[in-house]
């Protein structure tokens, strides 16, 4: 094993047992067709159920709308950037020539979805409990307050709120297509409000970008619509 993956997974606290897992996670989609995305797909749910868990122990408090916001907060990129670059990601990433050229070790958006992806590699190597435990390690040092409930909302937040006002099922967001060179790509992504028959498309140069513009056009359409 190459000696950076091994040093990673002593910052991780966790050895792989099934090492092929590490080698997807740290995969770009530019360098091989065995990549790292649907990892990174698994990862955000385990890392959302985490971070859930952590704010339900450690903002006693605070009603359920406060607390999706300071978890909104936590799992954006710009955090999962900076934990991704405190971990020394960037050093063991795997990236295509054409996305090492135009600066992929260093861009938030590959950065944040690798740690996604490593938390799902945890989560299939050793289950839940390992993967919670890393993440709890992940954010020790970040700081965690109710006064974080009080940023701005982002468009998928202030979604997911006004459906469970109105006790909807939450939104389903899918990667419709993805656009341009893999060291450049655009992703093309619909959310979709099945009780109220409504579908509306964003694009952005991550999947966490695009689902927060097709977030922000959905409630521009429920906002014309005039929907109660």
């Amino acid at each position: 094993m190459d000696p950076l993956w091994q040093s990673l997974q002593q910052r991780l606290q966790h050895v792989f047992s099934d090492a092929d897992l590490l080698s997807r996670a740290l995969t770009h989609r530019s360098f091989s067709a065995d990549h790292n995305e649907r990892l990174e797909f698994l990862g955000d749910s385990v890392l959302n159920l985490a971070v859930s868990d952590l704010l339900y122990q450690r903002l006693r408090q605070l009603p359920e709308g406060d607390l999706s916001r300071v978890r909104a907060n936590l799992v954006k990129q710009d955090t999962l950037h900076k934990l991704a670059v405190d971990l020394g990601l960037p050093a063991c990433i795997r990236l295509g020539e054409g996305e090492m050229r135009s600066g992929g070790k260093k861009r938030p958006s590959i950065l944040a979805d690798a740690l996604e992806a490593v938390i799902g590699a945890v989560y299939l190597d050793a289950g839940f409990i390992a993967a919670q435990q890393l993440v709890h390690r992940l954010f020790k040092a970040v700081e965690i307050n109710p006064t974080m409930a009080a940023i701005g909302k982002d468009p998928k937040t202030e979604l997911q709120e006004w459906l469970q006002g109105r006790k909807m099922k939450l939104p389903q967001y899918r990667v419709v297509s993805t656009l341009g060179a893999a060291h450049q790509q655009s992703f093309d992504v619909e959310c979709e409000i099945v009780e109220l028959g409504l579908c509306e498309r964003g694009i952005g140069g991550s999947r966490r970008a695009a689902e927060q513009a097709a977030a922000g056009a959905m409630l521009q359409t429920l906002k014309n619509r005039g929907t109660p």
